[in-house]
């Protein structure tokens, strides 16, 4: 669709950018703060851990001066629910909520909305010890813990994400970390895991609501529109597979607390189905999201599995990267597009794949939207005068801007968008090195130099799309 006069963005668009605890905080095991799953994992010995990272703990003021300087309407962050109980459940650390306090207030301070996740993927180690999300006590103390936040933190957080990527941690749990090493029937406890995970979250939409009710709460996958290879009808059906699998699963059970058919067919099939109750099924047709935030890096291509198009390709290290389809033989399989171009880690570069994903998204449950991921990581080059020309960022952002402006036109209602990251963080996967922020630490992967911040080229571009509310998206601009 050509729209012969493109909407502007809406008044009061909620130009943002976006953390997690775990990849800026720092201060892994200070002033009360219990191990997380993150901590205990065993990652490339190469990189950076997470122990430091951007080290925002202790650089709390100057990163939120540098957000206010950006411009930026609101912050999505999230909460270490190792910090705020290092046990997971029982005494509350005071330090480790008087940390997120100070935060609120600093952002409070300069008219920046805070956006709160209540999960990004840092389970309490204590609770891993006890089975993790495949125990049920898990949902119970999830609730205990987004009831304590809303109650600490309600009377000035008006938005609320529950679970960062949900689907990502069941798909691809082999390399978010979701399941040990060695995990019997990994795939079936995996889906056993998404539903406690569900019903966490439908017990936090609830308290949210009762606690909050001036409040809006929302789940935040990780959605992707998905291609078939070719219009071969047996491609057609892989893709569409595939989405249920991959997408409507999650947010079928989100919105309106029942399973996706097509996906409950596959986990019949294979036999992953969970273990459910009447009662829990009641719980999540109770759970009511206000909005839907989705994350979006890019499109999926899929086939069946004897398409004559090229299998997704990768380098062994990328092989099982959460942006890859995969392959499952007997449902889909994923596929090179040869339409589309690559960045620096394999993961493609589909500007107008957000446009239809928003589209699909709004499509299927009439719910307002907003973009709490999306952005471009790459070896960022730090230069003379402490200037980083990443033109390649801004490119990138410009493009999906414009389709994201494309799908407001359509009708889909969208109120924010916060980019991946505000600040250089620690990647879950390719440490330091791999940066998306608009401001750049001074570090590496093990030298942490002086951790200086400097605003990029990208950082002065944002900063001219907020204060013309998107009206101006050109990429050129003076740095």
């Amino acid at each position: 669709m050509q729209h012969q006069q493109v909407k502007p963005f809406p008044n009061g668009f909620l130009w943002g950018a976006s953390t997690s605890a775990y990849q800026v905080e720092g201060a892994w095991n200070e002033e009360g703060k219990g191990p997380s799953v993150i901590d205990k994992a065993i990652f490339d010995a190469e990189l950076s851990d997470f122990k430091v990272t951007s080290d925002h703990y202790h650089h709390l003021e100057q990163d939120v001066a540098l957000f206010a300087e950006l411009g930026l309407k609101t912050y999505r962050f999230s909460i270490s629910w190792a910090r705020l109980f290092p046990q997971g459940s029982g005494e509350i650390n005071p330090k480790g909520a008087a940390f997120y306090q100070r935060l609120i207030d600093l952002l409070y301070a300069h008219n920046i909305e805070p956006l709160v996740t209540l999960y990004h993927f840092d389970l309490p180690w204590a609770l891993q010890e006890k089975g993790g999300w495949s125990n049920p006590e898990t949902v119970t103390a999830f609730e205990h813990y987004a009831r304590t936040a809303f109650e600490l933190y309600g009377d000035r957080v008006k938005y609320w994400l529950t679970i960062n990527e949900q689907n990502m941690m069941i798909l691809k749990g082999e390399v978010i970390g979701t399941l040990p090493p060695g995990t019997a029937d990994p795939q079936k406890v995996l889906y056993q895991q998404n539903h406690h995970m569900m019903l966490a979250q439908a017990k936090a939409m609830i308290a949210c609501h009762q606690l909050l009710p001036n409040a809006k709460i929302g789940p935040a996958p990780n959605i992707s529109s998905v291609y078939p290879a070719s219009a071969r009808p047996e491609d057609v059906l892989a893709a569409n597979n595939f989405s249920a699998i991959r997408n409507w699963l999650y947010l079928d059970l989100a919105c309106h607390g029942v399973y996706n058919a097509v996906a409950w067919s596959f986990m019949k099939e294979k036999g992953y189905l969970p273990c459910i109750t009447d009662e829990e099924m009641a719980l999540l047709r109770r759970g009511k999201p206000d909005f839907i935030a989705f994350n979006y890096y890019a499109s999926a291509t899929v086939g069946a599995d004897d398409s004559a198009q090229a299998r997704e390709q990768g380098e062994p290290s990328k092989a099982v990267d959460q942006q890859m389809a995969g392959i499952d033989t007997s449902v889909y399989a994923g596929m090179n597009n040869p339409y589309l171009k690559k960045n620096q880690f394999n993961w493609y570069i589909d500007p107008v794949g957000f446009r239809i994903t928003a589209r699909e998204i709004y499509e299927r449950y009439r719910l307002p939207l907003i973009v709490t991921e999306n952005g471009l990581g790459a070896f960022d080059q730090l230069e003379a005068g402490n200037k980083i020309y990443d033109d390649y960022r801004i490119m990138y952002l410009q493009k999906h801007l414009e389709q994201l402006q494309l799908a407001i036109s359509d009708g889909v209602e969208m109120f924010g968008y916060c980019p991946w990251s505000a600040i250089d963080l620690v990647s879950t996967h390719q440490g330091i090195g791999k940066r998306y922020g608009f401001i750049y630490v001074n570090r590496d992967e093990k030298d942490l130099k002086d951790l200086a911040r400097f605003k990029k080229k990208s950082f002065v571009w944002y900063q001219r799309v907020i204060s013309s509310n998107g009206a101006n998206l050109d990429s050129q601009v003076e740095y």
